[in-house]
């Protein structure tokens, strides 16, 4: 009840344009729709953020790894041909392996048998000189006997032989005569002397080939050659040389 024309109390009817139950219903409508709504924060980024990265990362290993797995899926008889391609191509490098041990062996039995051969050359050629059948070159001296009264006999030849082979005198010859390891000295009643045969006629000239001071001492120590020489009316000089050429060889 109120007094006509008064102001008092009175029921809510909307006319002041406030609902208030209309407002509670939409403020309320409001909360939830926002409680539905994901919220992002700093942290959930991030963590998408590596989950993309991660699948790239995937991917690419996938896709590196695509040779490696296709004998997965391979069929059998596609396997068959790889093993038997493989296998043939193993047995090829077996093979060239095998042909170049050969050859390696092949060049060491060269080596060896050049080596053998060197050698042989090397002791044909000590032969050769030894036995005269060879032409030498080397140092040495040269013995010059003058014999005017022609009394230097076959044993002072000899002699002056012996002392030089004793004093290692390798090559010698006398007069275009090689003297040999059976060699020898011959007087000639009215021809003088021959060695090996061949008539040798005064001056006698002696080359030998070695060490030319040990021969030249041989022959000139006391008692010896050059004294032997004198003693038969005979003279000796003898001179070292550098080189010593001796041509005659024994046939």
């Amino acid at each position: 009840m109120s007094a006509p024309g008064g102001e008092g109390p009175h029921a809510p009817d909307g006319r002041d344009g406030t609902d208030p139950v209309g407002h509670a219903r939409r403020g309320g409508g409001h909360g939830a729709l926002s409680m539905l709504l994901p919220r992002a924060n700093k942290g959930q980024l991030v963590v998408g953020l590596l989950c993309l990265v991660l699948g790239f990362a995937v991917v690419a290993q996938m896709k590196s790894t695509k040779a490696d797995t296709r004998f997965a899926s391979a069929r059998q008889d596609e396997l068959v041909g790889i093993l038997s391609d493989l296998s043939q191509r193993s047995e090829r490098l077996r093979g060239d392996i095998r042909d170049l041990e050969d050859t390696k062996a092949e060049l060491a039995r060269d080596r060896q048998g050049q080596a053998a051969m060197d050698e042989a050359r090397k002791r044909a050629t000590t032969y050769g000189l030894l036995a005269g059948t060879l032409p030498a070159t080397g140092p040495g001296i040269q013995l010059d006997i003058t014999d005017p009264s022609r009394r230097v006999r076959a044993g002072v030849l000899l002699d002056t032989l012996q002392e030089l082979r004793d004093a290692g005198a390798e090559v010698i010859e006398v007069n275009g005569v090689r003297i040999g390891v059976n060699s020898y000295f011959l007087d000639v009643p009215g021809a003088g002397v021959e060695a090996d045969g061949r008539r040798l006629q005064p001056p006698y000239h002696f080359l030998a080939i070695g060490d030319s001071h040990t021969l030249a001492t041989a022959l000139n120590i006391p008692g010896g050659v050059i004294k032997s020489l004198q003693s038969a009316g005979a003279t000796g000089l003898i001179t070292q040389e550098q080189t010593i050429t001796v041509r005659a060889v024994r046939s």
